[in-house]
């Protein structure tokens, strides 16, 4: 069996034909069995997509043939199966939301550290402050050791938690990481629209720097928005399963609960039932 390509990818852009960019992409991607998602916004794409090498192929030329979606950085994982369900293309206000019109990435962003600079400061055991932007079930399945874990329900409230942060920590480096970046380049000017002076993102985000350099000061998994659930340090499908009712990620530990019955409940959602 051949293998399903995965990618994804995202960028800031200024687009203004996005009925037309839809119908394209739309129509692109069913003609070529692709599955996943696109979204468009007046800023920008991101897309998690899957399907056969030809397929994956001929979708990135087609965004390289507009100059405005060229040279997108792309994040490459592999599976056995078709990860995701259907294709959606949707126009949206925002490709990633934070619900804070002022915050624009095209315009304004935090500098970003490529995975060789952010490993050699956890090498050197630099000064610095490692914050996770991610939600509080993405940290949970796996984060970098040492990392500040903000405890959000959604990136919506990563404002709200910045807020709460003490004073003292503004003057320190911070190194910010999700998943593939996204929500570093918002989260980023937040924090340096609060008064933190020298804050950076992670280029690439948590699955550029495993592709690079696998567990080192990584535990745990990555959580990903697809049938996988988690990958693992070498990118693989990981052990994690997800509660179909409550949607909470569930380490092996957690399925061998008494409380996880497969379609039903697990230890997060079992009080609940009852």
């Amino acid at each position: 069996m051949n293998r399903v390509v995965n990618i994804a990818g995202y960028k800031f852009v200024e687009l203004n034909d996005l009925d037309l960019l839809r119908k394209k992409i739309l129509s692109h991607c069913q003609e070529n069995e692709l599955k996943g998602s696109v979204l468009l916004s007046k800023n920008g794409i991101n897309f998690s997509l899957a399907g056969s090498q030809k397929s994956i192929d001929t979708f990135l030329s087609l965004l390289n043939g507009d100059p405005r979606l060229s040279e997108i950085p792309i994040k490459f994982s592999y599976t056995e199966y078709q990860p995701f369900r259907r294709m959606f293309v949707k126009k949206k206000k925002e490709i990633i939301s934070l619900g804070m019109d002022e915050i624009q990435p095209l315009k304004f962003t935090g500098p970003h550290i490529t995975t060789e600079e952010f490993k050699d400061m956890l090498d050197r055991g630099s000064d610095v402050v490692i914050l996770d932007t991610r939600n509080i079930y993405e940290t949970r399945v796996g984060r970098f050791r040492g990392a500040l874990d903000l405890q959000i329900p959604t990136f919506r409230h990563f404002p709200e938690a910045v807020k709460k942060l003490p004073d003292d920590m503004k003057s320190k480096t911070i190194v910010m990481y999700c998943t593939g970046g996204i929500r570093c380049e918002k989260a980023s000017v937040v924090m340096l629209n609060s008064g933190f002076r020298d804050v950076r993102q992670l280029e690439g985000g948590i699955l550029a720097y495993l592709d690079d350099f696998g567990d080192s000061h990584w535990e745990g998994d990555c959580f990903v928005f697809d049938q996988r659930v988690a990958l693992d340090a070498n990118l693989e499908e990981s052990n994690i399963q997800m509660c179909f009712r409550c949607r909470e990620p569930l380490s092996v530990k957690e399925q061998m609960s008494e409380k996880y019955v497969l379609g039903k409940t697990c230890p997060y959602c079992f009080e609940e039932s009852n």
